[in-house]
């Protein structure tokens, strides 16, 4: 079952286990996850699903489609080129077992 370790301020974490084909957007509102509000449901037009996604695990995502860039543009918390993804966009299984993201201090 894949594993999402969402990382808050404060040196706090929540695990999270989340069925595959799911989407850590979805493993953290099914799971109460503090931070995450998900606002559009997984449909990659609110941006309120913003994460970090922790260096070691980003050779294991998929590109970045142009439906994504354009809202990472809109997020509520700063971008970083790098690690910024929308959580509804990174579909847990297949290649994407595991994941660690840094919950953003705002999300609205």
């Amino acid at each position: 079952m894949p594993k999402v370790v969402f990382h808050h301020h404060g040196d706090t974490s929540t695990v999270v286990e989340a069925d595959a084909g799911s989407n850590v957007m979805r493993a953290a509102v099914q799971n109460g996850v503090a931070g995450i509000v998900g606002e559009c449901g997984g449909q990659a037009m609110c941006a309120t699903c913003h994460v970090y996604v922790r260096e070691s695990h980003l050779g294991a995502l998929p590109p970045i489609s142009e439906d994504e860039e354009e809202m990472l543009d809109c997020t509520a918390a700063p971008r970083d080129d790098r690690r910024s993804r929308l959580g509804c966009q990174l579909t847990l299984g297949e290649g994407l077992e595991e994941v660690e993201v840094d919950v953003p201090g705002a999300q609205l």
